[in-house]
Parts: C-alpha cells; sequence; structure tokens
C-alpha cells in the first residue's frame, strides 16, 4: 500500500498514535477479508463486503494522513 510513501509509512507508524492504529486495523481487516475469502473464516458476501468498504475507508484516511505529512 503506498509504495511512494513507504519511509513515511515508516516513521508514522512510530511518530503518530492515530496513524498506527489505522495502519494496524486496516492490515488486519485485509486478512480477515482474505480469511474469509478463502473460506478460512465463514462469512455472508454482505459481511465481507462491508469490510471492504471499511478497508476503503481507512485507506483513505491513511492517505489524507500521508498527504497532509508530505507537504
Amino acid at each position: 500500500m503506498f509504495p511512494e510513501y513507504r519511509d513515511q509509512i515508516t516513521a508514522l507508524k512510530t511518530q503518530d498514535a492515530r496513524f498506527a492504529r489505522l495502519f494496524h486495523r486496516h492490515n488486519a481487516l485485509d486478512q480477515e477479508i482474505h480469511n474469509m475469502e478463502s473460506g478460512l473464516i465463514p462469512a455472508s458476501t454482505f459481511e465481507i463486503e462491508r469490510l471492504k468498504k471499511e478497508k476503503l475507508r481507512l485507506k483513505d484516511q491513511l492517505y489524507e494522513i500521508l498527504r497532509a505529512t508530505a507537504a
């Protein structure tokens, strides 16, 4: 996610608690969605879509922080 911001992400994960929390939640959702789609965790299509939307909202928030701190 956002390879052009790799160094900035590394720094923000240690310096910004909100960013670190959002980043961790995004990664946890990514894994949970993967597990649901592969059948490791039973889930409805509705639940998977809901989690994907939440993950996308988190990604948007992370991107906003990255853009704001890059300026």
